[in-house]
């Protein structure tokens, strides 16, 4: 019933509880109908020559009946505990839906159903009103413990129920505290199991090696063109990407996630088509939709989905099933080497640092030999440090990596460094496609050029073939790329703003300084061009420069002058 979407699966789990919320011989009422002689259950077994009522079979069946629901709820329960993560990833590393129950969401799931069997243990053996009607009270056959006590005391031998209550409380301590000092076990000193001899003998290999995933890949690239309706808005997004790093860049919510999972198969968009190196992987025209097994794409995701039931070497192993065992530890040795991790095989995802994890996710990701590699913003969970460190080490990899690459990230300065090309989206539509140098130089649009960090912008309208009027800005500037004849507003990155102690160059005006704003290593000067600011807030500009810098000029008497570089300029249109 975990991700069941029948008509009617409110009133079937309603029906699968209500013994739990039913009084006891309600139940044992209704299962009297069922299985009486003149019951539709009870008619059939007639035939067969079998009866139910008062055997022992009876009271199994109503013991069963009525702690049912608690093993259900609390299995259920932690079912629904399973990072939705964890699976998808298993499903883009290969395995197939019954390969995900039985090894990521069965083991993961396996202490609560534990805990859902004692529970229903403890209730069954506790039930006394349904088993009473179903089964009776045959002392040898039918009596359960309950039943016992209750007859004991009813006939005053006080002494043979306190035996009995001594049993029954002797039964439940003991397997719940067997059950506790299990799950705390399991929590303190997690053990390889079996499995785990994969990584035990390890080969020996050398430091630098070409695996499968470095071999030259076909050169068609990735060719995608999808549509998907959503909440908020509709994505609808197409480009072609070859073997260079790809960056999607864009605010949260604009459809990066979405559009990488469209291409893994996690979302199935509503119309469109996705190919990688010419295959197929979707196409709403012909009918076509490989499954995420069998796509062969790399996905690493913001929180690094490590199963964290299985050790480093077999979370590396995990899609590499279809090679032979010699194979697969030789591929994970590489791998080990490759993200600096030797030596770590036998730990737990538990066990290792943030950037330990995301390197280990890495190698999982790319040990299949994946003719695409999904990054969805590697780094979101990283401080400034480990986020540098690792940021070269990822280019180091994407660099020997030979396959089609997207780079998710709303940090412009990260997909800046990491990708060659870029992909702006807002409200999941793609803004911008070109390379990262001409979309930062020269962006389109108000939304391309704030994405990309620049802060300074003013209404503007063309005045001469090479001057345009800032209008929020009150003044004139001289620019000197070509005026779009649907100039709507003019910008300027705030780190490109110059000051200058002459006038003797355009595009130079006088300003004061409404308030600063300091970072360990620049300052933010908010200023007020042509005339003093009248308060904090009043100001039209920002201005970015080292502290050297500001404290070279900070005592300056006002006004000084600011140089708007005509090259520097900005022209964007609607």
């Amino acid at each position: 019933m975990l991700s069941t979407r029948i008509r009617g699966k409110a009133l079937i789990e309603g029906i699968f509880i209500s013994p739990l919320v039913l009084p006891p011989t309600v139940v044992g009422f209704l299962l009297l109908l069922l299985f009486g002689r003149n019951g539709a259950i009870g008619q059939f077994l007639l035939k067969f020559d079998l009866t139910i009522i008062f055997t022992w079979q009876a009271a199994v069946i109503t013991a069963t009946v009525v702690s049912f629901p608690l093993m259900y709820k609390t299995a259920l329960g932690a079912f629904e505990q399973i990072d939705a993560n964890l699976i998808n990833a298993a499903r883009t590393l290969g395995a197939s839906e019954w390969t995900v129950f039985w090894r990521i969401m069965l083991p993961l799931a396996w202490p609560g159903i534990i805990a859902g069997t004692i529970l229903a243990f403890a209730r069954a053996l506790g039930e006394f009103g349904a088993t009473l009607m179903l089964a009776g009270n045959i002392p040898g056959q039918t009596q359960t413990i309950p039943m016992a006590i209750y007859f004991a005391v009813e006939a005053g031998d006080m002494g043979q129920a306190a035996i009995w209550v001594l049993i029954i409380l002797s039964l439940s301590v003991t397997m719940l505290t067997a059950v506790n000092f299990w799950t705390d076990l399991q929590k303190r000193s997690p053990k390889p199991n079996s499995s785990q001899r994969l990584q035990s003998n390890l080969p020996k290999v050398a430091s630098t090696f070409t695996t499968n995933s470095q071999k030259q890949q076909p050169k068609s690239g990735l060719c995608l063109s999808i549509f998907k309706p959503l909440s908020s808005f509709a994505l609808d997004v197409g480009f072609d990407s070859g073997p260079e790093v790809l960056g999607i860049l864009g605010a949260s919510g604009s459809g990066k996630s979405m559009t990488l999972r469209c291409i893994a198969g996690l979302e199935t968009p509503m119309s469109g088509k996705i190919a990688v190196n010419g295959r197929v992987l979707f196409d709403s025209a012909q009918g076509i939709n490989v499954a995420s097994k069998d796509r062969r794409i790399g996905f690493l995701f913001q929180n690094y989905a490590l199963f964290p039931h299985l050790s480093v070497a077999q979370n590396i192993a995990f899609g590499l099933q279809h090679l032979s065992e010699s194979e697969q530890k030789l591929r994970v040795k590489e791998q080990l080497i490759s993200v600096q991790m030797s030596g770590l095989e036998n730990r737990y995802p538990h066990e290792l640092s943030g950037g330990q994890q995301q390197r280990v996710a890495l190698a999982r990701a790319i040990a299949p030999s994946p003719e695409l590699l999904l990054l969805d913003e590697p780094f979101s969970a990283l401080d400034t440090h480990l986020r540098s460190q690792l940021e070269r080490e990822l280019m180091q990899t994407l660099a020997n990596y030979r396959g089609i690459t997207l780079f998710v990230s709303h940090n412009l300065e990260e997909v800046y460094r990491v990708c060659k090309n870029l992909l702006v989206l807002a409200d999941g539509s793609a803004i911008a496609f070109d390379t990262k140098q001409n979309i930062f130089d020269r962006p389109g649009n108000f939304t391309v050029a704030q994405l990309t960090g620049c802060k300074n912008f003013s209404a503007a309208k063309p005045i001469a073939e090479t001057v345009v009027e800032a209008i929020d800005w009150g003044c004139t500037l001289t620019v000197v790329e070509p005026i779009p004849k649907s100039l709507v507003s003019v910008g300027i990155r705030a780190h490109q703003i110059s000051f200058v102690t002459e006038c003797d160059r355009e595009n130079i005006f006088a300003c004061w300084i409404a308030s600063t704003v300091e970072t360990p290593h620049r300052v933010t000067l908010y200023l007020k061009l042509h005339s003093p600011p009248n308060h904090s807030q009043d100001y039209h500009l920002q201005a970015e420069v080292f502290k050297e810098k500001w404290r070279a000029i900070k005592d300056n008497s006002f006004p000084w002058y600011v140089h708007f570089e005509p090259i520097r300029l900005i022209l964007m249109e609607a």
